[in-house]
């Protein structure tokens, strides 16, 4: 049963990570600009602590709208905008697979904030994967309030978005960036 189902989720969710070509990135539409509007407050409406980091960080990746799903074998996608010193500087894309004990799907908002211009370089070389050992901090009750970056200057926040997916999974998220065109 499982074997079946593995083979019939592989070419789904190579499908759904493969992502579109990153190598003309574009500025932001203005659909784009208030998907990304509307996450920043909804994060800060989670938890208003959420706000120093959105102030104080060197920069930040959000990705406003993440789908996950998987039975046995799960991935996950988003796209979202890379922010330095505050200005727009590049569009981002999010892929993970996962396998494990799972099934169901889920949405969420992610954001990772970058402490340093080390941090968002790494970022922006593509040399960022976020594996089992890195742990996100999930909004709920001002989780924020005691927070702090982790050894490689991140900090990785996460709020659902709705769905139901129960999971106990080994994977990793990896990260495509493309400078904005000017």
């Amino acid at each position: 049963m499982y074997a079946k189902a593995l083979l019939l989720a592989i070419p789904v969710l190579l499908t759904a990570c493969a992502g579109e070509d990153m190598t003309t990135a574009s500025p932001q539409t203005t659909e784009e600009r208030d998907e990304v509007a509307l996450a920043r407050s909804e994060l800060l409406r989670a938890d208003p602590n959420i706000g120093k980091f959105f102030r104080e960080a060197y920069g930040y990746a959000i990705f406003p709208s993440v789908g996950k799903g998987g039975l046995v074998v799960g991935g996950a996608r988003g796209e979202g905008w890379l922010y330095e010193r505050g200005n727009l500087v590049g569009r981002a894309e999010l892929n993970q697979v996962t396998v494990g004990a799972q099934a169901g799907g889920q949405g969420f908002t992610e954001v990772i904030f970058f402490r340093d211009e080390a941090s968002i370089e790494k970022f922006k070389a593509g040399d960022l994967e976020l594996g089992a050992s890195v742990g996100a901090v999930a909004l709920k009750n001002q989780a924020l309030a005691n927070a702090g970056y982790d050894t490689g200057g991140m900090l990785v926040v996460v709020v659902g978005r709705g769905g139901l997916m129960v999971e106990a999974s080994v994977g990793g998220q990896t990260f495509d960036y493309e400078p904005i065109g000017r």
